[in-house]
């Protein structure tokens, strides 16, 4: 009886026994690192060992007969396996349930900035594509209304230009400005409107030149000059009237600012009404190539950048890469190639014209030669640069020899033939010339032009903001979009002026000056015009 009593505590301590050792086994597996997994297993079975021996230590041994001893053993070691078994199991269910390390969470934080700055480029993306679509459609439909609409929207673009640029001194010290200096805003706008009056006012006198349905108003266009320099100087008094003792210096520096911003805005676009009247191809051509090479250049940035050429290309736009530069100049020639040839069919695009018309109509002109498609012979000498058997494989090159050595007598050469010689290489291109002249202008755009962005960089750098201002979604300002644009619309009036046709010289303009010349010029000019015949 005693030994059966015996028995039966011996199995209730060892049950709790086991059950205590389990539990701190589980809970030491619980607060162990992931990293330690491996070791849990040689841990748990350790644990299971130090059981036994405390199932055995319960003070039995010495009462217990041999076979019940055994008995007694065998059923413990089978309750501590069992139950070893199952702490294991549980301490592992225990560690693969656990909560995440803060290596982990770290992780997972750090993936959801890269979701989230994803998101966001992608939706500045998606903003930049939808209003420059926007844009396009409105440049496109401004286009089609006619020329005055054209002028219209540069005149407004200006405006909107210079305000943006001002705008940028005039917050950086709004509270000096704004306390100390009279009339400040009021004389720099007096500045533009001068500027404007100038400009424009001397390309009107021109067009009315131009156009002999035009010319009685000559008597107006004489006024010009003298109201001009009337506005100049009664801005010039104002503005030194209006000086202050303690603020000379400070003051000097905004005359010189707004100076600046007129140079870079109403003088480099003093003659793009020409180029809107010469034809709009020259006025649509270089816009469309500076939008190109933006763009174009901007993707080859971010595909590209700094994967072959990891030298900083510009320190005062540290974005922008050398691979985004040639990748833009690349891909603006061969969309310049293309682009003129279909601008060259339409006569709204190449046909000049003089008439003022709120209403558009179609232009009927003879197209000029340029715009004509022509045969272009490649220079010979340039195919003596390459093997033969490479120019050979070229397409449209053809072997032009002599016969008996007579350099008068060429043809094209016949394989086998005895009395053939080698002269040159020649290739012939079926091209429309305003092609060549995109590749210039394209040039341009892709070499000079870029640095009227960078020149913008260096001004924001400078004073410290984003962008000039929020009226493009996406975009920022106005500056931020035409800041190369600038210098291009000078580029192409020097172009045309230079490679295509001279525009200062036309005989409606010489019948206008005829009439401005006295009785007694007259004659000698007829006189003139008659011996020179």
């Amino acid at each position: 009886i005693n030994t059966a009593r015996h028995i039966q505590d011996t199995k209730r301590s060892s049950h709790i026994s086991l059950h205590d050792t389990s539990a701190m086994s589980m809970s030491n597996k619980a607060t162990s690192s992931l990293r330690r997994r491996r070791g849990a297993r040689a841990e748990s079975s350790q644990q299971h060992d130090s059981a036994d021996e405390s199932a055995g230590g319960a003070g039995i041994s010495t009462i217990l007969s041999d076979d019940s001893t055994n008995n007694m053993s065998s059923f413990l070691r089978g309750a501590s396996s069992n139950i070893s078994g199952a702490a294991t199991d549980t301490t592992n269910d225990t560690v693969r349930s656990s909560p995440p390390t803060p290596s982990s969470r770290m992780r997972r934080k750090m993936s959801d900035k890269a979701v989230s700055k994803d998101e966001s480029r992608l939706r500045k993306v998606l903003t930049r594509v939808i209003s420059g679509l926007i844009m396009i459609s409105l440049f496109i439909a401004i286009l089609l209304s006619g020329h005055v609409y054209v002028c219209a929207l540069v005149f407004v673009l200006e405006v909107l230009l210079f305000r943006e640029l001002v705008t940028v001194r005039y917050n950086a010290f709004f509270d000096r400005i704004d306390q100390t200096i009279p009339l400040f805003r009021t004389t720099q706008w007096m500045w533009f409107f001068v500027a404007i009056f100038y400009s424009y006012s001397e390309f009107a006198v021109e067009m009315i030149q131009s156009n002999t349905k035009l010319h009685d108003l000559f008597e107006y266009a004489q006024l010009a000059p003298p109201l001009s320099f009337s506005l100049y100087t009664g801005t010039f008094v104002l503005t030194i009237a209006t000086m202050q003792t303690g603020h000379i210096k400070f003051q000097l520096n905004q005359l010189c600012w707004t100076i600046v911003v007129l140079c870079l805005t109403v003088g480099q676009l003093k003659y793009i009404m020409h180029n809107i009247y010469n034809g709009l191809i020259w006025f649509t051509l270089p816009i469309l190539l500076v939008i190109t090479n933006d763009i174009m250049a901007y993707f080859s940035g971010i595909t590209c950048g700094r994967k072959f050429i990891r030298r900083t290309f510009m320190q005062l736009s540290p974005n922008k890469t050398w691979e985004g530069f040639i990748g833009g100049g690349f891909f603006t020639i061969i969309f310049g190639w293309y682009l003129s040839r279909f601008l060259a069919k339409w006569t709204w695009m190449t046909c000049p014209t003089n008439q003022f018309v709120l209403f558009p109509q179609k232009l009927e002109c003879e197209v000029e030669n340029i715009f004509h498609e022509a045969t272009t012979y490649f220079p010979s000498q340039a195919f003596e640069l390459f093997p033969r058997a490479l120019i050979r494989l070229w397409p449209n090159v053809v072997e032009i020899c002599s016969i008996n050595g007579d350099g008068s007598n060429l043809t094209a050469c016949i394989s086998g033939a005895i009395n053939q010689k080698h002269h040159h290489w020649e290739m012939a291109l079926s091209i429309v010339p305003i092609q060549l002249h995109a590749i210039s202008l394209s040039l341009f755009a892709s070499l000079v032009a870029p640095f009227g962005g960078f020149l913008a960089s260096a001004i924001k750098r400078a004073y410290g903001i984003k962008d000039f201002d929020s009226i493009i979604p996406g975009h920022g300002g106005l500056m931020d979009r035409f800041d190369c644009q600038l210098i291009m619309a000078l580029a192409t009036w020097v172009h045309y002026n230079t490679f295509v046709k001279i525009t200062t010289v036309s005989v409606s303009k010489l019948l206008y000056m005829y009439k401005l010349l006295g009785e007694e010029e007259r004659k000698q000019f007829l006189e003139k015009i008659s011996s020179a015949n």
